[in-house]
């Protein structure tokens, strides 16, 4: 993918966005960090402050204190924990040790979050009997094999730009406000011990290194031994979802989820991502929609399940069904709740996916 989205992009789906304010960020991806929330992200941030100055922000975000704090949301699922990407589990893993994170280069501890209004969106029509035949048609897109197969001692490259939308509280009163649309960038070694991470506003501009002990199964070595079988792998996703989610999410949304992780910060093989769409059409609740739009404006279907009022969206390209990114939508307003029906709680892109030779290397670069 070599889309390359401009810093400020206007996407046609929003509304109120145009005076967002800058270096809002966020903690993880909205949606992706919420299994015991507050207890989990409170730890992951006190290791990446002492370990790199460039959390004080993100950590502030879960003192009691803080003016602004992330949406509380009622799917306390952490993701990118099972099956999940390297560079959200390398973070994650600060939890659990195991893991170095070592600046790249120093950022001012007393930057403030900045946020500007609520990101909102026109809420598709949902499908219930079209989902299983755009699925179909998603995988035999997926298991085209032309990408390039990794090599031994390469990185897997993601660029994407990501979005989230929080409650913030000054003076007593509370508003939903998101923050700026930001970019991302990941390197992950293919057994996912080694890579490197530079997000906007969250680490410096250098970054910081991931460093893991444990391999993990979202790394592309683990992925390239999944089942092929969609039966068979979604068994697997339910067995490893069920050992962490919490009691409160529903084991459907919990898998929906884990599969919707392995689509966004991860490469795996043509016939494991091929097989993830399949697993996908067998899971209870799942639907197709007819337009969503990703955090840089491409318009595209979308496979898509709700939970507890919020739809998370997988979103394709309309004519070549390849993943373009994911978005959460308040569907269902709850009384007394400051997100309103068409609230982006949580909005991201692809821009870029490639197989470099070493970690930090741009896509072209030569090593």
């Amino acid at each position: 993918m070599n889309a390359s989205p401009s810093h400020r992009p206007h996407p046609a789906e929003w509304t109120e966005t145009q005076s967002l304010l800058p270096s809002a960020e966020r903690d993880l991806p909205a949606g992706r960090h919420e299994f015991h929330k507050e207890q989990m992200m409170a730890r992951i941030h006190e290791d990446l402050r002492t370990s790199s100055r460039t959390s004080s922000r993100t950590s502030s975000r879960t003192s009691a204190t803080s003016p602004v704090a992330p949406v509380k949301r009622s799917n306390p699922f952490l993701r990118r924990t099972i099956l999940l990407p390297a560079a959200a589990l390398a973070l994650a893993g600060a939890v659990a040790g195991g893991l170095a994170l070592t600046d790249g280069g120093t950022q001012d501890d007393t930057t403030a979050l900045a946020t500007g209004p609520a990101l909102t969106t026109r809420i598709g029509a949902a499908d219930a009997e079209g989902a299983p035949q755009l699925l179909d048609r998603i995988s035999l897109a997926a298991a085209d094999t032309s990408a390039p197969t990794p090599r031994k001692g390469q990185y897997i490259y993601i660029a994407s730009k990501v979005a989230d939308t929080y409650i913030k509280t000054v003076g007593g009163k509370s508003e939903a406000v998101s923050s700026e649309l930001h970019s991302r960038q990941v390197w992950n070694s293919l057994d996912g011990r080694d890579g490197w991470l530079i997000e906007a506003g969250e680490t410096s501009d250098k970054g910081i290194t991931l460093k893991s002990n444990v391999p993990f199964s979202g790394a592309y070595n683990a992925l390239a031994g999944l089942p092929t079988d969609p039966a068979a792998l979604l068994r697997k996703i339910y067995q490893e979802s069920d050992a962490v989610r919490d009691p409160e999410v529903p084991r459907d949304q919990a898998a929906f989820v884990a599969i919707g992780d392995l689509l966004f910060e991860s490469y795996p093989p043509a016939e494991v991502g091929a097989a993830l769409y399949k697993a996908a059409a067998k899971i209870p609740g799942v639907v197709a929609v007819d337009d969503a739009v990703d955090a840089t404006g491409r318009h595209g279907v979308a496979i898509a399940r709700e939970s507890d009022g919020e739809r998370t969206e997988w979103i394709f390209d309309k004519k070549t069904l390849r993943f373009l990114g994911e978005r959460v939508v308040v569907v269902k307003a709850k009384a007394g709740d400051l997100l309103k029906v068409g609230t982006v709680t949580h909005t991201s892109a692809i821009t870029e996916r490639a197989v470099v030779d070493a970690n930090k290397q741009l896509p072209g670069q030569v090593s």
